[in-house]
């Protein structure tokens, strides 16, 4: 979901998953968009939304709802939206929130070799150890999740 007033996130992320969705993701509010101000918490909030995608300067009250929804956050390869992956990481591990690395694809160029997502999340400032959950661990929880 991507740009949509935040108060009808709820709503619409449980109307996707009735018409079928296997996993909602919502735009977050990344430092290069204009995304509506309390899109992050709104999602975060929302047990229906399985990924907060580029959330930029997330407040640490969202990454402890992330947490406690079982929301995934993203560390974002996509120039512009990777701004706030340092904060992310941070915050996501001091936390326990749980975290993916998404290219954010919009063209065949933009995909990820395993290579470059340990460098997305090793550049993020997470360990190795760190990271090769965020890559391999994460991933599968999610798959399992919606029965892959």
């Amino acid at each position: 979901m991507t740009h949509v007033p935040p108060k009808s996130i709820p709503i619409l992320a449980r109307e996707a998953k009735r018409y079928g969705a296997k996993v909602v993701v919502v735009h977050g509010e990344t430092p290069v968009e204009p995304v509506p101000p309390g899109t992050n918490v709104s999602a975060c909030m929302c047990n229906d939304v399985d990924i907060l995608a580029h959330p930029g300067m997330i407040s640490e009250d969202a990454v402890s709802s992330a947490k406690d929804n079982g929301i995934f956050l993203e560390l974002s390869y996509r120039c512009g939206h990777c701004l706030g992956n340092g904060r992310v990481a941070k915050l996501a591990t001091t936390i326990g929130a749980k975290l993916l690395v998404n290219s954010d694809a919009h063209d065949i160029g933009d995909h990820l070799s395993p290579e470059v997502a340990l460098v997305v999340a090793k550049g993020a400032g997470l360990s190795q150890s760190e990271a090769e959950t965020v890559l391999f661990k994460n991933p599968e929880i999610l798959l399992k999740r919606i029965g892959l």
